[in-house]
C-alpha cells in the first residue's frame, strides 16, 4: 500500500514539474513574439506613418486616388 502511495505521489510531483516547465516555455515564446513585434514596429514604423500622413493629406485636400481634387455636385 505504501509503495502505491509513493508511486502516485511521484507521478503527481512529476506532472507538476512538467507544468512548471511548460509555463517557462510559454513565457519564452511570448517574450520572443513581443520582441519580434517591437522590431517590426521600429523597422516599418516610418513607412506606415508616411502612408497614413499621405492618406490624411489627400483626404484633407479633397483629392482621391484618381481624382483631380474637384467634386461635381
Amino acid at each position: 500500500m505504501i509503495t502505491l502511495l509513493v508511486t502516485l505521489f511521484g507521478a503527481q510531483k512529476q506532472k507538476m514539474d512538467e507544468r512548471g516547465a511548460s509555463a517557462v516555455e510559454y513565457g519564452l515564446l511570448i517574450a520572443g513574439i513581443a520582441a519580434l513585434i517591437v522590431v517590426v514596429v521600429f523597422t516599418l514604423g516610418g513607412t506606415v506613418q508616411g502612408a497614413f500622413t499621405n492618406t490624411n493629406s489627400s483626404i484633407t485636400n479633397g483629392s482621391g486616388a484618381g481624382g483631380t481634387g474637384t467634386t461635381t455636385p
